[in-house]
């Protein structure tokens, strides 16, 4: 009966990724005929021809598998393409509908026509794949004469996002009963939070799973590594391809969750980056970005240079305390300057965070006052800006200086966002300059747009712990991986200088050389190998990381870099002790 119920369940799940998949194809641009024609058919072809290939050619065996494997992986991705496509338009959808929603609603409390509001959000391209549905609406309405609610009852049926076809559908009946737009949205302001609120933690979930995940592959394959670099002193079979084999499946592991933890990422930058109008932050990013890539070079030419005999300083005076400098060291050097643009540039994200914390009151506190005694902007800040907003009163002052020497209140708002540097601050500041240009009242406005930044800087929150989490993970599996490759390495090392007593001893009926195959080894080779899969798990460990924050590119720097002598450190560290306790 437990069979039954599990093979009618797997026919259920089977069914439905059917359907979603044939579904998928009719959402395509392309229509339906070419796609078949150009791209299906010629994948398909791809894979018999290549393995025809295998089998009719008498092909060398480490072409047999990976040729056929590339025809199915083409044909693959071929076939699921479409959703791939499908899925990708509704994760758009999702990440900023909370943000549409609410610049929606701010147009609604205005005086303009409802027509108004769907054509200012088309023209919006920050919200990509939304202020194109917003457009077909427009186009629906303009040029095919069709009523407002219809042509959101039609698009409500082509969008692939549950919760934007849910919407646009229940405002299709509630405009075509008659309810004002200004009410519905108001009305619907808790559901549509809700509803972001529960897809934002369902990421957050997915990756916690992931995470899981990871842990369980990179320890199977850091046992694999260590086998691969063990195993021939028994068998006599060349280490270095086994090592470079299981390098190969090491990196394609960590690109593969990489990329799936880049798509589950929710979409909810911290930095804002207008490029006509450049900040203090920015110059001073860009210097230290100049002043740790200079010194990188620097090191790298010490480092490299000094070993072709080209560069009159080595790295051995730079360690001048050391005997012998550890080969992990050559890595690790070069790239420890990027600590300098990476400290620099968490101190303004820091910065930027704490700014997004204020911004709610300060925005609740503006319209609460604007509204109160009628007044404009400029006047309200005259008294506001001295109220202690943290990180953002110098910002506030600035703003009211702009509008108090007559500067347009718009390009006073830009500079205000440009200073700031903020994703949220940008978006939300823009929500209310356009309300109050269009006779919004401040007070609804300074409400609705406090809430609603409240509830994203509550997720945010729950996301920096997951990404708090993932830190610790990241450098834990780092400093443990680490140690498992250069003790399988440092016993090696250590059996083969026994072998060789053993071979001079005094017993001629043993050859140790029957039992321990040392003489296939090349340890300085397979010590490069590793230090290389060290680094590069260093920086796929530091893009994971970036990629859960949410925070900017450069963040990347300054994990690779601690990542990185991290795992040096470890290797220096785990060689000495294995040779302290296993040398004789």
């Amino acid at each position: 009966m437990a069979s039954s119920d599990a093979e009618n369940r797997l026919n259920l799940t089977a069914s439905e990724f059917v359907e979603s998949l044939v579904d998928a194809y009719q959402r395509m641009h392309i229509p339906l005929e070419r796609y078949v024609l150009f791209i299906l058919l010629p994948s398909g072809a791809f894979f018999v021809v290549s393995v025809a290939a295998v089998l009719l050619l008498d092909l060398p065996t480490a072409v047999t598998v990976p040729v056929p494997m590339l025809g199915l992986l083409a044909l693959l991705a071929a076939v699921f393409y479409p959703k791939i496509l499908v899925s990708q338009r509704r994760q758009q959808l999702n990440n900023r509908f909370h943000l549409l929603v609410t610049h929606m609603t701010v147009l609604a409390t205005t005086k303009i026509d409802r027509m108004e509001v769907f054509r200012t959000l088309a023209e919006e391209d920050e919200y990509g794949e939304l202020a194109n549905e917003m457009r077909r609406i427009v186009e629906l309405v303009d040029t095919w004469n069709q009523s407002l609610d219809d042509a959101c009852r039609r698009r409500a049926k082509e969008v692939p996002s549950d919760a934007v076809s849910d919407f646009l559908d229940r405002l299709a009946y509630t405009l075509g009963a008659g309810q004002s737009l200004e009410d519905y949205l108001i009305s619907e302001q808790q559901q549509i939070i809700q509803n972001y609120k529960t897809v934002y933690q369902g990421t957050l979930d997915n990756l916690e799973v992931m995470k899981d995940l990871y842990l369980s592959m990179i320890l199977s394959m850091t046992f694999a590594l260590v086998f691969a670099t063990v195993l021939p002193v028994l068998t006599g079979t060349d280490p270095t391809m086994t090592v470079s084999a299981v390098i190969v499946m090491y990196i394609f592991v960590q690109s593969g969750f990489y990329l799936a933890i880049r798509s589950m990422s929710p979409y909810d930058p911290v930095w804002f980056h207008p490029e006509q109008y450049p900040s203090d932050i920015e110059r001073r990013v860009d210097r230290a970005t100049y002043a740790g890539l200079g010194l990188c070079a620097l090191l790298l030419f010490v480092s490299f240079g000094g070993m072709l005999g080209v560069s009159p300083v080595t790295l051995g005076d730079v360690y001048f305390f050391m005997d012998e400098v550890p080969l992990p060291f050559y890595a690790a050097t070069p790239i420890t300057p990027l600590l300098i643009p990476g400290i620099v540039l968490r101190r303004q994200e820091q910065q930027i965070k704490a700014r997004d914390e204020e911004f709610p009151s300060f925005i609740r506190a503006l319209g609460a006052t604007e509204g109160a005694k009628q007044s404009t902007t400029s006047m309200v800040l005259r008294t506001l800006r001295k109220k202690d907003f943290g990180p953002l009163t110098p910002n506030i002052d600035d703003l009211y200086k702009r509008l108090n020497m007559r500067i347009e209140p718009a390009e006073a708002w830009h500079y205000f966002t440009a200073d700031c540097r903020s994703y949220l601050v940008q978006t939300f500041s823009e929500m209310y300059l356009v309300g109050r240009e269009m006779g919004g009242s401040p007070k609804l406005l300074g409400e609705l747009i406090a809430e609603n930044m409240n509830e994203v800087l509550q997720l945010r929150q729950q996301r920096n712990q997951a990404a708090t989490t993932m830190i610790g993970l990241l450098y834990g599996i780092t400093a443990a991986s680490t140690f498992a490759f250069f003790i399988g390495l440092q016993v090696v090392n250590i059996l083969s200088s026994l072998s060789l007593d053993l071979d001079t001893s005094n017993n001629p009926g043993f050859d140790a050389g029957s039992l321990i195959h040392t003489e296939v080894y090349d340890i300085p080779l397979i010590e490069f190998l590793l230090v290389v899969i060290i680094m590069f798990g260093a920086m796929l460990s530091a893009l994971m990381i970036r990629t859960t924050d949410g925070g900017h590119k450069a963040n990347t720097y300054l994990h690779f870099v601690l990542l990185a002598w991290i795992g040096a450190l470890t290797a220096v560290a785990t060689k000495y002790l294995v040779t302290q306790f296993l040398a004789v």
